[in-house]
């Protein structure tokens, strides 16, 4: 859809769906800052958004209570709404979600347009992709020859002799160098894009570049999907990030993202039961080396901008207790360890970690917590959300006004 007639629609939800349109307005203190951005965006501009992003896994596809979860965002102020449509596998009902997205993104703008929403695309591809139907547009910005077919499972995965990781019994990792996964990739984009997304994760890209030693296939990829959101996005450009443990892909001084991402790596504080703590030079932490170059907006930086979160990636066997390995937090993931600290202490630690990165790293920015996928296998929770508990959220853990009164300091 062009920019003019998601205008058009995103106008009418106002009107349908918006009666009391103080419910999802602006944060009145939200003014201070400047949003505006159009084919490129500033250091300046990013820097305001990536001050108010927060995680809103799955908010357009169905995870969480969607109205609170707006009023939520409207009461933050929140800009960035990371993870808002967020798919791990399930190709099956790609196009659903793609139907059902088209209906809600109008009402997640209608109050604030300078909102950007982000799509994943993610590091997975299961056997299910080959119930998607590959449109004709698609092998045309391509270049290769126009079929009447749907997606082909092997054809995007590595050589066999390369698959030496899966998730589960019907997935595989993407081969960025494969023509197939380019298209794959190209697709999801351009879909996204067209159904108002400026913003793309492209999840954990340096475990599918291992046959691009140059990133010349990313690098072709990134230019395709840029050359379509210049024509099709709201603002005309996608804002793309992606989880970097190297530090970021960088092509003869060109950085090919728009910033970069990755988890927190929460350090376990053995004397104090629970407790965590951030530091730079922990594990493969992000902070103070994020790679610069010459942004895809023009400008250069020595160390592009980046946000850090509470991720989720499920929970070792021994739940609650510390030196699991890996990057267990008193053997959880980062999210979940989180959502099973006391209220006071979620609200002490928020505080922390947003001033600890803030003062740490210039180019680092906290992106908050609002609704992720939690695996609690002691208490059987499935969710974290931060919202109030109310009767559409009966199990939000009451986090919200702790971020907005964070944000609201900040200015």
């Amino acid at each position: 859809m062009r920019r003019r007639g998601f205008l058009k629609a995103s106008l009418a939800a106002t009107a349908a769906a918006t009666a009391d349109q103080a419910m999802f307005g602006h944060a009145p203190w939200q003014h201070r800052r400047q949003y505006g951005f159009s084919q490129t965006i500033s250091r300046e501009i990013l820097g305001n958004y990536l001050s108010r992003a927060i995680c809103m896994e799955g908010l357009l596809n169905g995870r969480g209570n969607f109205g609170d979860n707006l009023r939520m965002l409207g009461d933050l102020g929140a800009k960035y709404i990371a993870r808002s449509i967020c798919l791990w596998g399930g190709e099956d009902r790609l196009l659903d979600h793609f139907a059902r997205a088209r209906q809600q993104i109008p009402l997640a703008l209608a109050a604030d347009e300078e909102r950007v929403l982000e799509a994943c695309i993610f590091e997975i591809v299961t056997t299910e992709v080959e119930q998607v139907p590959i449109p004709g547009w698609a092998f045309s910005a391509l270049g290769m020859p126009v079929e009447r077919r749907n997606f082909r499972y092997d054809a995007i995965l590595y050589p066999p002799d390369q698959r030496n990781r899966s998730w589960g019994s019907n997935g595989g990792v993407p081969d960025v160098s494969r023509p197939e996964t380019q298209l794959w990739f190209y697709f999801l984009a351009a879909s996204y894009i067209g159904l108002g997304f400026e913003g793309i994760h492209w999840g954990q890209v340096e475990i599918m570049d291992r046959n691009d030693p140059h990133l010349d296939h990313y690098a072709r990829i990134f230019r395709l999907v840029r050359e379509y959101a210049k024509q099709h996005a709201r603002r005309g450009m996608v804002l793309s990030n992606a989880h970097v443990p190297s530090g970021g892909l960088v092509r003869d001084g060109q950085l090919l993202l728009d910033f970069h991402a990755f988890p927190l790596r929460i350090k376990e504080v053995p004397a104090h039961p629970q407790q965590g703590v951030l530091e730079a030079g922990y594990r493969d932490s992000l902070f103070l080396r994020s790679q610069g170059g010459r942004t895809c907006s023009g400008w250069e930086c020595a160390h592009l901008p980046y946000l850090v979160e509470l991720d989720n990636y499920g929970v070792s066997r021994h739940p609650g207790e510390p030196g699991q390995g890996d990057d267990w937090v008193w053997g959880y993931d980062e999210i979940s360890w989180f959502a099973n600290q006391s209220k006071a202490y979620r609200s002490q630690w928020l505080r922390y970690a947003w001033k600890w990165v803030k003062d740490t790293d210039a180019d680092g920015y906290f992106e908050m917590p609002g609704g992720r996928t939690e695996t609690s296998p002691l208490d059987h929770r499935r969710w974290y959300s931060a919202n109030r508990p109310s009767a559409a959220v009966p199990d939000g853990l009451d986090d919200e006004d702790t971020i907005r009164a964070i944000w609201k300091s900040d200015r």
